[in-house]
């Protein structure tokens, strides 16, 4: 069974983080994400819905915070350092990562598994020149220690990371329940839209067709990351809470990732 099963639209959406719209009261909420790690029920309650159009994606969450914090604000800033939601999306030979923290600030990188990156390949195009200077090799999140020092652990090994890529058409909005920093008063949360054209997803489908058939099935991350500051000093890992769990502390797994069905 898939994870999610995401819902056609007549209509566009317009992105103003507002999720009280009509379409997303309708729309099938996902349930509460669980931690990453242990599967057990996030500590924060955090939501996710999606629905689809001819031209678009649109995806929403829900994020319960009671002191809403954001003060990263310039592009493509590491925002996972503070606290964020999560949107990666699998392409096969490739990945998309999208991070927004509670200010939209948007952080986007394109991964490339390093055995599917070959002269002449469908990645061999100008926006994935490796001599560029945003282009950098990685091979996973605390796993480089002794043996796995270079290539990470994962059975595929590198991927090379794009940092300058942006999403064509990418669109994001941000609505603070409360007051965005400011911890004299205690918030409700904030919510996040995000919409991406189909048109941009052409070396993500990986075959499959744009926009979906009715039952395609697509893998993705929804997921959040949550700094935390017992007695003032920062909890590290940051605990991350997800849509599915991986059992292990490492977002880069596409094969943990959830299940997304799109239907009519």
């Amino acid at each position: 069974m898939p994870d999610y099963t995401a819902r056609k639209i007549s209509s566009s959406i317009a992105i103003d983080g507002n999720i009280d719209k009509d379409v997303w009261q309708k729309a099938n909420w996902s349930k509460r994400f669980v931690d990453m790690v242990n599967g057990q029920p996030g500590m924060y309650n955090t939501q996710s819905a999606m629905v689809w159009n001819d031209t678009h994606l649109y995806i929403a969450f829900r994020a319960e915070e009671p002191f809403v914090e954001a003060t990263l604000t310039k592009r493509d800033s590491i925002v996972f350092v503070e606290n964020d939601l999560e949107l990666f999306i699998d392409g096969g030979d490739c990945y998309y990562e999208l991070e927004v923290n509670a200010a939209n600030t948007v952080y986007e990188v394109f991964f490339i598994w390093k055995d599917a990156y070959k002269k002449g390949s469908r990645f061999d195009i100008a926006p994935f020149d490796v001599h560029q200077q945003q282009a950098y090799t990685f091979g996973g999140d605390y796993d480089r220690s002794g043996a796995s020092f270079w290539k990470g652990t994962h059975r595929r090994g590198i991927r090379w990371a794009f940092t300058g890529f942006d999403m064509p058409g990418l669109q994001t909005a941000v609505q603070v329940e409360g007051t965005l920093n400011n911890n004299n008063d205690i918030d409700k949360g904030w919510n996040l839209e995000i919409a991406i054209p189909w048109s941009s997803l052409q070396l993500l489908a990986n075959g499959k067709s744009l926009p979906p058939s009715n039952g395609d099935e697509w893998t993705m991350f929804l997921g959040r990351f949550q700094k935390l500051m017992p007695g003032g000093k920062e909890l590290i890992p940051h605990p991350a809470m997800a849509l599915s769990s991986h059992g292990i502390y490492d977002t880069h797994l596409p094969e943990k990732w959830s299940r997304i069905e799109f239907r009519l």
